[in-house]
């Protein structure tokens, strides 16, 4: 997939009708202050509120989302936090992961749909959510102080208790961490200063009894998973400015895990990968707060090495929720259970602050990788989301039910579904950064300044961005050129095509002074690629652009256990077997590109002759009911000539 290397920045400038072109964005200098606060001097993503989602399928997937969100009720929601505060709740429970059994219950009724309507109140500025927000906020309120000690949780301090006293237990401070993230970005996102309090409260309770165990027996009970807790008490200390978050947030850090990495060695094998993946986002917090380099040192190493050695052409990475071999060794891997969504949802967490240490362009590629192929296409018309990603020939897509799951992949759909706005652009100083071709509007009001982005990309090769500024205004604007554009890529400033390029896998910095109506046009022509299985070099994956293209093998299931799951998404146990890979004759420079007809690039329609039948291809966001392939198998024509 990705080089392991950074890479090299072209370094040149021109003069081009009184544009300055400064060529690829220069790396970062890292924030090296100390004590609660964000680096001053990196990329910033700009507020959710200052950033509009335009008409297109991004739009369409956060109604459908929001649709979804505002059919759960707030009594069924908080019901568990009331039974374990001694509150009577008359409502029935939901099921799945939140019925009154689970030892997760609560993650997502006062987790994952907390962050959710926070977020979809700031992205598209929805006040019915906010107001459902508002009302479980109270709700857990008034749950802490029932109980009277700042704790609060759906689940009673026992399942705590079992912890320390290495019980089988599912994960407390999993879900503490969820109910904890909910809250904060409540108060970040919508104002609620009642959510801080709450969530004040929480951190306090888990510090004070964090602190109770000696250093080796908080090491045992860290062995279990407990989701992002030191992120959301880095995320407190940054917001509070209390240091003693930070000393709360170092209770939870694993030097088995992260002194490996700090030392450039992959021990991920045989680890649950969505347990570890929010530990180096909390790693990446640190860094960003502390100034401390070791923590950035981890973060960069285990995404370079995840993305390059351990992941899907799909962005995603996983079996059985597990990294089950080495490095570079995924053939034999393709199955049911691959790609655990939530697994993707934090890789691309941690993309977005790594690009923001460095500007780099490569993690806006992993990302917009992550997003169309990996993102899209997991939630139905119904706002249903996936739990895996099969990569097995023959599978297809299984969705959560509506009310009797709750799964963690819901609860991280529901949140990616809501902020598709937050890393289209970020700013340095005065600079605007361009980083997703997503119709969108950015109005940067302390700026002055409005970018109007339209684009039906990637069905067009290309976006569009006009200023609208009341003034002119000197300032540059950097635009990402894809790795997987062609050496045809252009840019026109009102309609006159600049001579200077930056290559893919940059930005192309243009500075001038810009006036009211400027319009700036990016042509990003698309070109058929392949990406090979890491280790098993003969299974290929086909794309477009960063397109990942399906083989459409027929019709799924129809809608049922098969289709959409009720309880834990293992395996089901009448499976059939997968389809071996589709063959595809390989030409003499073994690249399928070569047999790969493109049909109509603006419907995104393609077909391949295979060994035995042709396929239809399609992008695979736009695979919904059928089965498919994503990976083919390359039979070298030169063995029988």
């Amino acid at each position: 997939m990705m080089d392991r290397s950074r890479r090299n920045f072209l370094r040149t400038s021109a003069e081009v009708a009184g544009l300055c072109f400064i060529g690829p964005s220069a790396a970062v200098k890292a924030f090296t202050g100390a004590g609660p606060g964000y680096p001053e001097g990196n990329l910033q993503p700009f507020p959710l509120a200052s950033v509009r989602l335009a008409s297109g399928i991004f739009r369409e997937q956060e109604e459908i989302n929001a649709r979804y969100l505002d059919s759960l009720t707030v009594d069924q929601l908080l019901h568990s936090f009331r039974m374990t505060a001694g509150i009577p709740s008359t409502v029935a429970a939901y099921g799945g992961w939140e019925e009154p059994g689970c030892e997760l219950r609560g993650h997502f009724a006062g987790g994952h749909f907390l962050s959710a309507v926070a977020l979809a109140s700031a992205s598209s500025g929805n006040t019915v959510l906010k107001s459902r927000g508002d009302a479980l906020v109270a709700g857990l309120d008034a749950c802490q102080k029932k109980i009277g000690n700042r704790y609060v949780s759906a689940f009673p301090p026992d399942l705590f208790e079992k912890l320390a006293q290495d019980k089988p237990v599912w994960a407390p401070f999993y879900t503490y961490h969820k109910i904890m993230a909910g809250l904060l970005d409540m108060y970040l996102y919508t104002g609620n200063s009642d959510a801080l309090h709450v969530a004040e409260g929480m951190a306090q309770w888990a510090q004070e009894f964090m602190s109770g165990f000696s250093n080796d027996q908080r090491q045992r009970m860290l062995r279990t998973e407990y989701g992002g807790m030191n992120e959301v008490l880095v995320n407190l200390a940054a917001t509070t400015r209390k240091d003693r978050y930070l000393a709360a947030a170092r209770l939870f850090e694993q030097p088995s895990f992260l002194d490996p990495l700090a030392e450039r060695r992959d021990e991920l094998q045989g680890l649950h990968a969505n347990t570890n993946v929010p530990k180096i986002i909390g790693a990446a917090r640190m860094y960003e707060v502390t100034g401390n380099r070791r923590y950035r040192d981890i973060a960069e190493y285990f995404l370079a090495e995840v993305l390059t050695a351990r992941s899907y052409v799909i962005g995603n990475t996983s079996l059985d929720e597990h990294w089950k071999t080495p490095p570079d060794q995924l053939g034999g891997t393709l199955g049911w259970s691959n790609a655990e969504c939530c697994v993707a949802y934090n890789l691309m967490k941690l993309e977005r602050h790594v690009f923001s240490w460095t500007g780099d362009a490569r993690w806006m590629d992993a990302y917009e990788q992550a997003l169309f192929n990996s993102r899209l296409g997991t939630q139905n018309a119904q706002g249903l989301k996936q739990y895996f990603f099969p990569l097995a020939a023959g599978y297809w897509r299984a969705y959560n039910s509506p009310l009797e799951s709750f799964w963690c992949c819901t609860g991280t759909g529901a949140e990616e579904f809501a902020k598709f706005a937050d890393t289209i652009y970020f700013w340095r100083g005065s600079d605007i950064f361009v980083n997703q071709f997503i119709s969108s509007t950015l109005d940067w009001k302390e700026q002055g300044i409005v970018l109007e982005q339209v684009t039906q990309f990637p069905r067009a090769q290309g976006t569009s961005l006009r200023i609208k500024t009341p003034q002119p205004t000197t300032r540059t604007i950097h635009l990402r050129i894809p790795r997987w554009t062609t050496d045809g890529a252009r840019v026109e400033i009102n309609g006159r095509p600049i001579e200077a390029m930056a290559d893919p896998g940059s930005y192309l910095a243009l500075r001038k002074t810009w006036k009211d109506g400027d319009t700036i046009t990016l042509s990003l022509p698309m070109e058929l690629r392949q990406e090979s299985l890491p280790g098993e070099g003969s299974a290929v994956a086909a794309l477009y652009g960063p397109l990942v293209l399906a083989a459409n093998l027929g019709a799924g299931p129809p809608d049922g256990p098969m289709r959409i799951v009720h309880g834990r998404p293992t395996e089901p146990a009448d499976l059939p077997k997968p389809d071996p890979l589709p063959t595809v004759a390989a030409a003499p420079d073994s690249d399928v590109k070569h047999s790969i007809e493109i049909e109509s690039p603006a419907e995104l329609r393609f077909a391949v002759a295979g060994e035995k039948a042709r396929y239809q291809m399609l992008p695979m966001y736009q695979v919904g009911d059928q089965r498919y392939s994503v990976y083919w198998k390359m039979k070298d024509t030169k063995e029988h000539t």
